[in-house]
């Protein structure tokens, strides 16, 4: 068992935690406004659950928390690299583990003992929302200014690709956020300590 005075998550981790959440909401509620505006797949977001009440609008939230999540995510990532909190907690992935934990998740049997390690499902997780959200970074990119990054423009299939490749990523990035959402409600403490720290 974790002492309760124990430092879970530093002071730096709960901080870009918290804003990388913020501007994941503004993206994603004002993304789908945008995607309304275009409606390329022929499925229309309600409204009610949109941000930015027009297309101007919500570009203007979308470029706003674009620079939030670019700026804190880049922080996030070299705290990470340079505390070696990264190869601590994410590696390695084993995909027999994952197996495993994942079995022993849906029979509500795996372990949350410690909070301090992560287990080889949440590992892969996390690593896939760090993915996910770089290849969000370099889709958007093509979609803004898709002139000044032609080699981008052309790794993600043009602009028609780029624009498919960004909702998927987004709604991939979505999927985490429901599954995460849904894991700190089994597991309460997990919240207190992003809060506390501790």
């Amino acid at each position: 068992m974790t002492s309760p005075d124990a430092v879970i998550h530093p002071a730096w981790l709960r901080m870009t935690h918290w804003l990388n959440a913020a501007a994941v909401s503004v993206l994603v509620t004002s993304g789908w406004r945008i995607y309304d505006a275009t409606g390329f797949l022929g499925v229309t977001i309600p409204p009610a659950a949109t941000l930015g009440g027009w297309l101007g609008g919500a570009l203007a939230w979308h470029f706003a928390a674009m620079w939030l999540l670019v700026g804190n995510g880049l922080l996030y990532l070299a705290l990470n690299l340079a505390s070696g909190r990264l190869r601590r907690r994410f590696f390695p992935i084993a995909p027999r583990q994952v197996w495993r934990d994942l079995a022993a998740a849906l029979r509500g049997r795996l372990s949350h003992a410690d909070p301090r390690h992560y287990n080889s499902v949440q590992r892969l997780a996390y690593v896939f929302v760090m993915v996910d959200s770089i290849v969000l970074v370099v889709s958007g990119l093509v979609l803004w200014k898709s002139v000044q990054f032609p080699l981008l423009r052309t790794l993600v299939g043009g602009y028609e690709g780029a624009r498919r490749v960004h909702f998927f990523a987004m709604a991939g990035l979505c999927g985490f956020v429901l599954v995460h959402v849904a894991m700190v409600a089994l597991v309460p403490r997990t919240l207190l300590a992003m809060l506390r720290g501790r």
